[in-house]
């Protein structure tokens, strides 16, 4: 069994080269694109959404398939095709050129593995079994995606602000700590999702961040139009 050490990479404006142009290289390179990546597709056809993707974004098409030195420059490989001779070349250069590399459902294959993932705004839950059961990983992601709902994305982009506010002020070290570890432990979440606005603004007139309730109404706004 492969010990695998978990991780979450920066890819903004990195070179991430994707094999193949099916269904599941097109929902690899969407992930990547939402990462901020440079992406690169190696394949003879790709698929209509790809298609209009290349089209509106800068994506490069090699249209053909993969050859050697495709993976010059490379931070990062996904092999999306099923042609067994294409993924043993794919893994063999990655391997050479030290490039971090995963061929889909071939872990012999894979210097990574990619988690299930569950996401509301900066919140990033990853899900791996090891390898053992992606079935499971699937199970566990639908579970806590009922668990986290949207207003975690709320929820975190008030908690950016209110850190950034708490950490700008003439405080003791000790007081920022409790200031930021009692928004922490509020049920904010619980008041986002119920709509509690005004239970909000009362605790950051509280501790001293009233200049922040206007913040708070706009991120309102935003849920109450959702």
């Amino acid at each position: 069994m492969t010990e695998y050490y978990p991780v979450f990479l920066n890819l903004k404006n990195k070179l991430c080269v994707v094999i193949g142009g099916g269904k599941v290289a097109e929902r690899k390179v969407l992930s990547l694109l939402k990462a901020g990546a440079k992406v690169k597709i190696v394949s003879p056809e790709v698929t209509e959404t790809l298609k209009k993707l290349i089209q509106t974004q800068d994506i490069q098409w090699e249209k053909r398939p993969y050859q050697e030195e495709d993976l010059k420059g490379a931070f990062l490989v996904i092999a999306a095709t099923n042609s067994p001779e294409a993924q043993a070349k794919v893994f063999k250069e990655a391997e050479e050129k030290g490039i971090p590399c995963n061929v889909v459902d071939k872990p012999e294959f894979c210097s990574f593995i990619v988690p299930s993932v569950v996401q509301r705004g900066d919140l990033i839950i990853a899900i791996s079994t090891g390898g053992a059961s992606p079935a499971v990983a699937r199970r566990i992601r639908e579970k806590l995606e009922s668990l986290f709902g949207e207003e975690y994305t709320i929820y975190l982009r008030l908690m950016r602000k209110i850190r950034e506010k708490v950490l700008s002020k003439n405080l003791s070290p000790e007081e920022k700590e409790r200031k930021l570890q009692t928004f922490a432990l509020a049920p904010l979440p619980e008041y986002i999702k119920d709509r509690d606005y005004d239970l909000l603004a009362t605790l950051l007139d509280k501790e001293g961040l009233s200049e922040l309730i206007p913040e708070l109404n706009i991120l309102c706004k935003v849920s109450r139009d959702k």
